[in-house]
């Protein structure tokens, strides 16, 4: 298989007006989005999403998770496509880039190959998972974990949101329920650009990272029950403080982290408190652990003692325990010749290059389970993400997208 010339480059300047005029629907209070999945800002996205893919000569598919499939015909109709996908939704203050970036880097690659005249044996798919951010409605990567098999669609049609909207009755709501089955769509591969979402790439000066792995992860969502009662009279010693047994939990999973460094981590990024009011020692507590490492052996030894000693802790206050594991994946190894043609790409354009692994989720993770996978990533300044001050250059966003279309070329395999 010949790769593509190094003179193949994708139009830079059209890649970052099309990430400026998306990050201006759902805007952010402080620079950023708050386009979260299936609110109107998430249908208004998909369908400024679809009018460019119409325009680019792409026929749509839509799953029943509300997932888009943007198809590129090949020439040879029997070929299964190469995939190139991302998200469209972000956190509640998220940045312009963080899996938008992804997808409409897919979308130029396309729109590249237009100008350049470029056929394919494979057909080419540009993908909007519907769900990745896990923001709203938990777990992450939702509808990419029902295409690979390992969530199942009625238990994520039933995640509801914090004001008890469900999953389901919102996809219907914002008209994106689609009609194809979940998961009958074959691969033949999946690649997917994402920003580091960590300072390695900026730190060590290079624009390309070559991702090979990707963390492991479990989110333990725990739900703690003590005594609602007042602040200032009740005694310490007949006190059942749930906010106390939380406190200790958070520096105990600090500490079981630390323990297993180098490359692990863990630690809490949501909490609510009920009544949450400034005189009342709480009745029950709710938050989620995230512990993450590539080795699958240290994440499980991990979860396993942070539960063993929050139950500890929650004894000796008085206060009940009671753990569910939210959200999960394990380590993933990334396909060695997608890899190797991602990395053959940045040196052939001569761009600065690293292997990085994964410190985030993404629905690479899920595509690996049923086709040859791999990931690119750009650096973002200062390692910032999920945050509305998140920023990339568009050279950083130019170059990764030039090594996207040379790997992806190279896997659909030009014609002619």
């Amino acid at each position: 298989m010949t790769a593509p010339g190094e003179n193949l480059k994708i139009n830079g300047d059209r890649l970052w007006d099309s990430l400026m005029e998306m990050a201006k629907i759902g805007p952010g209070v402080a620079g950023g989005n708050n386009r979260q999945t299936l609110t109107d800002s998430d249908k208004e996205g998909r369908e400024l999403f679809k009018r460019w893919c119409d325009e680019a000569g792409l026929t749509m598919g839509v799953d029943q998770m509300g997932t888009m499939f943007m198809t590129r015909a090949g020439t040879d109709p029997s070929a299964l496509p190469v995939y190139i996908g991302s998200h469209l939704d972000t956190q509640p203050t998220g940045g312009k880039y963080d899996g938008v970036l992804g997808v409409l880097a897919g979308l130029e690659v396309v729109r590249s190959m237009n100008d350049l005249g470029i056929q394919t044996k494979h057909p080419i798919v540009v993908t909007n998972w519907t769900n990745e951010e896990g923001a709203r409605f938990a777990p992450a990567m939702l509808a990419s974990g029902v295409f690979a098999g390992v969530i199942s669609q009625d238990h994520a049609y039933g995640r509801k949101d914090q004001d008890g909207k469900s999953f389901g009755d919102e996809l219907k709501r914002i008209g994106w329920l689609g009609d194809e089955e979940v998961g009958a769509r074959k691969m033949h591969a999946y690649f997917e650009y994402h920003i580091e979402q960590g300072p390695i790439l900026e730190a060590e000066e290079k624009q390309i990272g070559v991702v090979t792995h990707c963390q492991g992860l479990w989110w333990l969502e725990f739900t703690l029950t003590g005594r609602e009662a007042h602040t200032g009279s009740t005694p310490m010693n007949m006190r059942v403080n749930a906010g106390l047994a939380m406190a200790r939990i958070f520096e105990m999973v600090q500490d079981v982290a630390m323990g297993e460094q180098p490359g692990a981590v863990g630690g809490v990024g949501q909490v609510k408190f009920s009544p949450n009011s400034r005189n009342v020692l709480p009745s029950t507590v709710i938050f989620t652990v995230d512990i993450r490492t590539p080795d699958l052996a240290k994440l499980n030894r991990m979860r396993g003692e942070i539960e063993k000693r929050a139950a500890a802790i929650c004894d000796e206050i008085g206060v009940k325990c009671a753990v569910e594991a939210i959200g999960h994946f394990d380590p993933v190894t990334f396909d060695p010749t997608l890899v190797g043609r991602v990395r053959a790409a940045a040196e052939r354009l001569g761009y600065s290059h690293m292997n990085v692994i994964s410190g985030a989720g993404h629905d690479a993770c899920w595509a690996a389970k049923v086709a040859p996978s791999t990931m690119i990533m750009c650096p973002c300044v200062g390692g910032l993400s999920h945050n509305e001050a998140e920023e990339i250059s568009p050279e950083w966003a130019a170059a990764g997208a030039d090594v996207l279309l040379h790997a992806v070329l190279e896997t659909a395999e030009i014609v002619g």
